[in-house]
């Protein structure tokens, strides 16, 4: 009645008032809870615990099934950069990475236009088969893969013998200075669906009024991806550079174990192939742990990298 006849609130209303605005909040409160503890749990076991343990097993000389550890300081990561194979790994590392960002970004990209600016009848069934290969297992990639490369019932092979006299017998992951090379069509055919659907999302949300203006203008279909498209999309597309190089440095280990094993000659090694060979073949674990921090450090530089190459003004919607 107070508020009716334009009085303030008394006292118990006052009250009445803070509790109610204490249960809110205590609501809101206990729903985000909800939902931040458990990832936070799961985050912690997952990957802090792993993080600081391999950082601490660094340091000590271990074979992974003793119980006995021999603190020896940083002489793992002395020995580490004294090795070799350890910077060719990185260099095959950053080749993928490279080789992947382009190869994929590009097809993807490609793709994404072509799908969404012209009007294909059949732009449904093309989504889905190039993303075919995202649910594919990509042990079964590999395998795959192997097949097509294999010098004797291999796809490619009978393909170029149809253009020759000879049967072509290339063994392609045969080569030490070249084979690294025949990881990149596996890898980059496995990851343009799903960075094309991502582009495609984001390519349905530009207003069709941009480019009909754009048309009005006399811009053509090439002007108009400089102009419009790109920049509009230039967000998703900085994310998905950022996701492939993240799971390239992180996650090349199963495609290259399955197809090379890290040869021939340790040419194709990558630092997550090394760090297993070092850990469950030639039972060093402390040395293994001391690659799992390299591969950590170097994935955070160049995210920070990549991110301040890439920055540039936010174009919005208006």
């Amino acid at each position: 009645m107070a508020r009716a006849t334009g009085h303030p609130p008394n006292l118990h209303e006052r009250k009445v008032n803070v509790m109610n605005s204490g249960s809110a909040k205590l609501q809101r409160t206990v729903f985000i809870a909800s939902f931040i503890v458990p990832t936070l749990l799961f985050f912690s076991v997952f990957t802090i615990y792993p993080t600081i343990k391999a950082l601490y097993f660094s340091f000590f000389d271990w074979s992974g099934m003793s119980q006995t550890k021999d603190f020896i300081g940083f002489d793992n990561y002395i020995e580490m950069f004294k090795d070799p194979i350890i910077w060719r790994a990185i260099g095959n590392d950053y080749f993928l990475v490279l080789g992947k960002i382009i190869g994929i970004m590009a097809l993807a990209t490609f793709f994404a236009v072509a799908l969404t600016r012209f009007n294909f009848k059949l732009a449904g069934f093309f989504r889905s088969i190039f993303f075919i290969p995202n649910v594919i297992s990509v042990v079964v990639i590999g395998v795959l893969w192997n097949f097509i490369y294999n010098p004797q019932i291999g796809f490619l092979n009978s393909f170029l013998s149809l253009f020759t006299k000879d049967q072509v017998t290339i063994t392609w992951l045969g080569f030490a200075d070249h084979t690294i090379w025949m990881l990149l069509p596996p890898a980059i055919w496995a990851g343009i669906g799903f960075y094309m659907l991502l582009l495609i999302a984001a390519i349905q949300n530009i207003p069709e009024s941009y480019y009909e203006a754009a048309s009005l203008e006399g811009s053509g279909q090439w002007r108009q991806f400089w102009t419009i498209t790109l920049p509009l999309i230039w967000e998703q597309m900085k994310v998905s550079i950022l996701n492939i190089m993240m799971t390239t440095l992180n996650g090349s280990f199963v495609i290259v174990w399955i197809m090379t094993e890290g040869g021939p000659d340790n040419s194709t090694q990558v630092m997550g192939t090394y760090l297993y060979q070092m850990a469950f073949r030639q039972y060093h674990f402390g040395f293994a742990s001391a690659i799992g921090v390299l591969i950590l450090v170097l994935s955070l530089l160049t995210t920070v990298v990549l991110q301040r190459l890439m920055r540039q003004e936010t174009v919005e919607l208006g």
